[in-house]
């Protein structure tokens, strides 16, 4: 639903590229400036749509003033330390 640092999406489009898939596109609910950046540093062909582009991380990583992390809100794994 959101990419925040990139990390997870670029390795889908390693895997998608290597196996010859064609027409990809990037598509999210919450993007962050700096995953964008880094999914097109390394996929400059590859198009982005998302609903909204959020201010930027934090120093964990999660988008500002976005959702937190997606995974640790689903699975009640949020630790607030």
């Amino acid at each position: 639903p959101m990419v925040a640092t990139g990390g997870s999406v670029k390795k889908v489009l390693e895997i998608l590229t290597a196996s010859g898939a064609q027409n990809i596109k990037v598509i999210s609910i919450i993007v962050s400036p700096e995953g964008v950046r880094s999914i097109h540093k390394k996929f400059p062909h590859i198009p982005i749509y998302a609903a909204a582009l959020d201010d930027s991380l934090n120093e964990k990583g999660y988008i500002l003033p976005g959702l937190g992390d997606a995974g640790d809100r689903i699975f009640g794994t949020l630790n607030e330390d």
